[in-house]
């Protein structure tokens, strides 16, 4: 299990990897960029707009995820009724420097806004390449380190996903929860959002531990989780893993040292319906965890087996989102449409994976539902919102 996730060209470990996090000490946001920076737009006539997805790196998973987001964004377009989009789409290639150089090309030829890449490297280097140009970058990545300035994220993010379910559980009595984390950069990351999603939803951290991330490593943190779990201190146990990783030993030890899901409700940061055997886990029984606005991610789902005949694959939606809120700006009819103050309007925006709005700090806020795991079957417990209640930060 742990050797496997150590190659990241297998094309099923990058969809894990893609739809947990990709998280880069390299990447460094944009800075010095602010403001209300964006072009003007000739609202008479159809925008411009760069897709740039991975294809021409020699991997085929990289090829599957560009048709993929090419076929999605096609799917929005066609569902704007009236608003025209020039969509050009540029390869990366899956590597930063090219990424650069087709971002400055594709502003170079007009584009007025950047719909991609997915990784977060290439993402930061698209952004930095046209920073100056005043271009904005709605990224795929789900990386907050490298959100900021002129570049966006899209992709569900640990910030969010922890404020959700923290709160969920906090408003359920689940008020003492304790942290268990991978001892890796996405670990560490997950752990600080979770810690302060806790601090905000009014609820207690009962503690943190973690273990290094090899399958040992798991097996010899068990004894102190179950016996720090057991204590009559802890509520929930908030788990940072995925189903990559080390998800699935967690899941089963956990169990079988006497941490019953009665006892102490498991959370997931990380989706626990993809694959969906994860839900078959003893450990998981019970447990929560939060999940985009499942009738319209169905919806969607069908609407793109119906049109390209092949299921989309799992992050395809985010270039739906992306192209739904350049539409729906755009629509508007204000020359100032793609800006930052624009983009970062409160109301936010509709898309496949329900509402979801741009932060002014390059982030997103994306309405989640809450779902238990009930006989290995999701079961949403707590719907995702319709609309956000206040302005956008």
């Amino acid at each position: 299990m742990f050797a496997l996730l150590r190659n990241p060209r297998k094309p099923l470990l990058r969809i894990t990897a893609i739809l947990s996090a990709l998280w880069l000490a390299a990447c460094q946001p944009v800075s010095g960029v602010g403001g209300n920076s964006g072009p003007s737009i000739n609202t008479g006539a159809a925008v411009p707009v760069a897709l740039l997805v991975p294809a021409g790196s020699g991997n085929s998973g990289d090829e599957v995820l560009a048709r993929a987001l090419h076929q999605a964004a096609e799917l929005a377009i066609a569902d704007l009724h009236g608003v025209k989009i020039d969509l050009r789409v540029y390869n990366t290639g899956g590597s930063p420097a090219q990424a650069a150089r087709v971002a400055t090309q594709a502003v170079d030829e007009g584009a007025k806004i950047i719909l991609g890449p997915v990784f977060a490297e290439a993402a930061n280097a698209a952004g930095v390449a046209v920073a100056s140009r005043g271009v904005n970058v709605l990224s795929f990545s789900n990386n907050t380190d490298i959100a900021g300035g002129n570049v966006f994220v899209l992709g569900p993010t640990f910030p969010n996903t922890a404020d959700r379910l923290a709160r969920y559980a906090a408003s359920k009595g689940k008020r003492r929860i304790m942290v268990v984390h991978e001892q890796t950069t996405s670990g560490d990351v997950g752990a600080r959002a979770i810690e302060r999603a806790t601090a905000r939803s009014g609820a207690v951290m009962a503690g943190s531990t973690s273990f290094p991330f090899s399958q040992q490593g798991v097996i010899d943190a068990i004894p102190a989780i179950a016996t720090k779990a057991k204590n009559g201190e802890v509520d929930a146990l908030f788990l940072t893993a995925d189903t990559a990783g080390a998800l699935p030993l967690l899941a089963q030890m956990l169990p079988e040292q006497g941490v019953s899901p009665n006892m102490v409700k498991f959370l997931g940061l990380t989706r626990w319906d993809i694959p969906p055997a994860t839900l078959l886990l003893p450990g998981v029984q019970g447990g929560w965890f939060a999940l985009p606005d499942p009738n319209l991610n169905q919806q969607f789902q069908s609407r793109y087996q119906a049109a390209f005949g092949e299921p989309p694959h799992p992050i395809s939606g985010l270039a739906y989102d992306g192209i739904a809120a350049i539409g729906a700006l755009v629509r508007s009819g204000n020359s100032e449409a793609l800006t930052r103050g624009a983009l970062t309007q409160g109301a936010g925006f509709v898309g496949v994976n329900g509402i979801f709005r741009l932060r002014a700090d390059g982030t997103n806020e994306r309405g989640l539902a809450v779902a238990e795991v009930r006989n290995g079957q999701a079961v949403v417990i707590d719907a995702a919102p319709r609309s956000f209640g206040g302005a956008g930060s």
